[in-house]
């Protein structure tokens, strides 16, 4: 495909994949809040867009697209930008806060492990902390290098393996009562996996990042999560009076940790994973 000048060719798939049905579900329980989370992180977000670089006209895929920020970071390069995830209601809310924005987005449910285009169809390939938590990690990696073009480029965000999100999503899972998924969502955060699973395909460059988040107090930063995270409103929906209260009391307790003169501030540690398709 010669840079910009096609559209990128859908052939048929299966929007879902029904082992990440359970997960589609809940993420779709932050809806339109959930771009308060993406806000939160758009200091990483735009990190990514920024080293993607994406020239005007040329095509760019932004996977597990929520409610559409990265891909909005996209367009404003003048980029065609498709945006697909599995949550159909953080899709409804991307076309809403998008309707704006020119070159149009267009938005589609589709899966990582499963993306339905054509090989070669995107000069670029972006995904800020979502292609991670797909389940099946290397036949993800293999969508984002087959939809990629030969001398395309991909800028992925992903957590770093330790430190403060890896503490957060342990008081999820204490609560959640479901076991940890293996391989871990935040492998991806350590370089020498991330080869493992990309380096065939991609010539790869690492820039660490850390995504700063300010909170007021603890009270804000509970209203916050518990609004717009799906896995925290999945959680709260499944347990008891008291152990939602326990719940909220260790959710309070994480935040507390980040406690500073002026407020809340938790530093998260991420990676910037960025290549160019061989």
């Amino acid at each position: 495909m010669l840079p910009g000048l096609l559209e990128p060719r859908r052939i048929a798939g299966v929007a879902v994949r029904p082992h990440h049905e359970a997960a589609a579900r809940t993420w779709d329980l932050g809806g339109q809040h959930y771009d308060n989370i993406s806000f939160g992180v758009s200091d990483a977000l735009a990190h990514a867009a920024q080293r993607l670089n994406p020239q005007p006209g040329q095509h760019v895929l932004d996977v597990a697209t929520g409610t559409g920020w990265s891909a909005r970071n996209a367009a404003r390069y003048g980029a065609h930008v498709t945006g697909v995830d599995i949550a159909s209601r953080l899709l409804d809310a991307a076309k809403d806060l998008s309707a704006h924005m020119q070159p149009p987005i267009r938005f589609q449910q589709a899966d990582a492990e499963q993306l339905p285009f054509e090989d070669g169809s995107f000069d670029g390939v972006i995904s800020t902390f979502g292609v991670m938590f797909a389940a099946d990690q290397a036949q993800a990696a293999r969508e984002l290098a087959r939809v990629c073009r030969s001398g395309g480029r991909l800028s992925l965000a992903v957590w770093a393996a330790e430190g403060a999100v890896l503490d957060f999503f342990g008081v999820i899972g204490k609560h959640s009562g479901d076991p940890p998924p293996e391989p871990s969502p935040l492998a991806w955060g350590d370089p020498d996996h991330a080869r493992a699973l990309l380096g065939e395909d991609f010539e790869l460059w690492f820039e660490p990042g850390i995504n700063n988040h300010y909170f007021d107090n603890v009270n804000d930063a509970w209203d916050w999560y518990a609004r717009g995270f799906g896995p925290i409103r999945q959680v709260m929906d499944n347990l008891s009076a008291s152990e939602q209260e326990a719940f909220r009391k260790d959710i309070d307790s994480y935040h507390g940790k980040y406690t500073a003169d002026a407020g809340i501030h938790i530093r998260r540690e991420y990676l910037l994973i960025t290549g160019r398709r061989k």
